[in-house]
């Protein structure tokens, strides 16, 4: 029903919770589930193993981490660095640190667009030593070991006239890193996970695919180099809100008759607007600095 009016999600929580809804069971997608009532953090990886898995999902194969914090948008310090922990040790599932790696951290987005500046911000945030090791070596940072990271901030197509891939693919042909770190804001299907949610991904990002604005993937496939994408919702389509809010009235009424309804009430124009929270500018501070304190704790940590 929801995909007739063109639900857009970037997490693959909410599509398996699609199919859970309509009692589906999805071949091929493994899904575990961890809450830690003391953090108070709900943390969910969904697997998708197989290439059904991936065409009824939608997605790439690929393992999917959903870290859900209710707090994650109030400044309190003490929970934003569980939540950086809590990052940063799936980021060391993910990525071999034994040995040590040179790490690309790509912050996308507009910065111009506050719900759009969350990548922008994490780079402004990160600790990069990879001029200075090179420069010094390990003794210049008064460390034995430590991972070289640098980071970048490509802006969009409107701003630069070229694809975010292509900037990246030239900094990564360049740079040679072992790893890249692509950080962008994304799209939720639930109010109640914008800004509280971080997923985290081993098969890239697709910038603006959650909003309809499709450009090419930052993937291993296009960069030939391991891909991690990081997200955070912070926008929800206008149209899922309508939607949610007549939910109790369509309740009493079968299939054909919601679809003609929400065809009546919805406007198409509803489907290219997003909404985001009045006070974004203020947590999406607060969140860049849980990810890129995330991001430090797995890279600087020996």
């Amino acid at each position: 029903m929801r995909d007739n009016y063109r639900v857009r999600t970037d997490l693959a929580l909410e599509t398996t919770e699609r199919f859970a809804q309509g009692h589906v069971e999805i071949r091929g997608v493994e899904i575990q589930e961890d809450y830690n009532e003391e953090k108070d953090i709900r943390t969910t990886v969904v697997w998708i193993r197989t290439e059904n898995g991936a065409k009824a999902m939608g997605k790439p194969q690929g393992h999917y981490i959903t870290i859900e914090a209710p707090n994650l948008s109030i400044p309190d310090e003490d929970y934003h660095r569980e939540v950086s922990e809590e990052v940063a040790k799936h980021l060391r599932h993910l990525i071999d640190l034994e040995t040590e790696k040179s790490i690309l951290v790509v912050g996308l987005g507009n910065q111009a667009i506050t719900a759009d500046s969350l990548g922008p911000h994490v780079v402004e945030n990160l600790h990069i030593t990879r001029h200075v090791i090179r420069e010094y070596g390990l003794k210049g940072m008064g460390e034995e070991k430590m991972h070289q990271t640098s980071g970048i901030v490509p802006g969009v197509m409107a701003q630069t006239g070229m694809e975010t891939s292509e900037i990246v693919e030239g900094v990564v042909s360049e740079t040679k890193p072992d790893v890249v770190i692509a950080i962008d804001a994304l799209a939720a299907r639930s109010v109640k996970r914008l800004n509280r949610t971080i997923q985290i991904t081993d098969t890239g990002i697709h910038p603006g695919s959650g909003v309809g604005n499709h450009r090419i993937g930052l993937t291993e496939e296009n960069l030939r180099v391991k891909v991690i994408g990081i997200g955070v919702p912070t926008v929800v389509d206008a149209a899922t809100i309508v939607h949610d809010s007549m939910a109790h009235l369509l309740d009493a009424l079968d299939e054909a008759e919601q679809k003609e309804f929400l065809e009546e009430m919805i406007s198409p124009h509803l489907h290219s607007m997003f909404v985001t929270p009045k006070d974004v500018d203020e947590t999406v501070k607060y969140l860049s600095f849980t990810i890129s304190e995330g991001l430090n704790l797995a890279f600087l940590q020996r």
